[in-house]
């Protein structure tokens, strides 16, 4: 699809993506933003640098979906030009699939988007909406996203791109080193036990994002060790456990660390990935994870 041609269906999808700007734009995605509180002030995702986060740590942070009428907008704009896809971050994380359920319910006559992952009975053609839990975040949530998006290009119709994000959103992965676990334990993504123990040991924290949830990996002695653990994942995971037998497509994910995307880019050349996103995390998901995150996400296209 040439850039600035409108897909059959409309990929709508909230700011926990972290997809970066050029992408949403050439895509034709349409981005529904999370909000953050600090203090007394309320921001949309985005609308904040991610240092003056970081650097406000210190003052009460919290972080909200969008409301039912924000996601009602976006897809009342995307269904002029037919049918819709909602992705949402997973709903063990954020009431944002609850939210973008109900906005669809505001627009839609009949609404055939109350969908779980799984479920396969949405129809081609007319104006339809489907929401889906892509059960993940972030970078993953990032590559159901952008599958689905594809799809649309190539002139699939609903049915069709939503069992693509499905089928996506069950084999991504996501894999993650932080500086500290101090901000996952705090909002009990991880084990208080965990964050004890590699504040004790002094190791750098690996940690796997999975169906809402992050589990701590076994750490790594070093940032460096920790991103050539990641890759090392990500090429046991390929079809033939040596990373090849497929089409890699991945997204690297950093916070205020582009040196290190650059490494986990460089890291993955001898996998030849299909496609490649980099960018950086969102404030939203900064605030839930902390400081000096690197990532990656990705999957294997059999």
């Amino acid at each position: 699809m040439s850039a600035g041609a409108a897909p059959a269906v409309t990929v709508v999808t909230d700011s926990a993506a972290a997809l970066p700007a050029e992408v949403v734009e050439h895509h034709g995605i349409r981005v529904v933003p999370l909000w953050l509180s600090i203090g007394d002030e309320r921001h949309r995702d985005g609308e904040i640098d991610l240092d003056e986060v970081v650097r406000r740590f210190a003052e009460p942070i919290s972080t909200a979906a969008p409301s039912p009428g924000e996601f009602a907008t976006a897809i009342a704009a995307a269904r002029r030009s037919g049918p819709v896809l909602v992705l949402t971050v997973a709903s063990r994380m954020s009431s944002s699939y609850d939210s973008a359920r109900l906005g669809a319910k505001l627009v839609a006559d009949e609404f055939l988007g109350d969908r779980a992952p799984g479920a396969t009975d949405a129809r081609d053609g007319g104006p339809e909406v489907a929401v889906v839990d892509t059960g993940t975040a972030a970078g993953a949530q990032a590559q159901v996203v952008l599958a689905a998006a594809r799809a649309a290009s190539d002139g699939a119709g609903l049915a069709t791109v939503v069992a693509v994000a499905e089928q996506v959103a069950a084999r991504v992965r996501l894999v993650a080193t932080v500086s500290d676990l101090e901000r996952l334990a705090r909002s009990g993504r991880v084990p208080e036990a965990a964050r004890r123990i590699g504040d004790r040991l002094g190791v750098r924290p690996l940690f796997e994002f999975r169906d809402g949830r992050a589990r701590p990996l076994r750490p790594a002695f070093s940032a460096a060790a920790a991103r050539e653990r990641i890759v090392q994942r990500c090429g046991a995971d390929s079809p033939d456990g040596h990373g090849s037998g497929g089409r890699l497509h991945a997204t690297v994910l950093h916070a205020l660390d582009p040196d290190a995307a650059a490494d986990l880019v460089a890291r993955l050349e001898p996998l030849h990935p299909a496609s490649c996103v980099v960018g950086p995390f969102s404030p939203v998901m900064v605030v839930h994870t902390g400081r000096g995150l690197a990532g990656l996400a990705w999957w294997w296209q059999r």
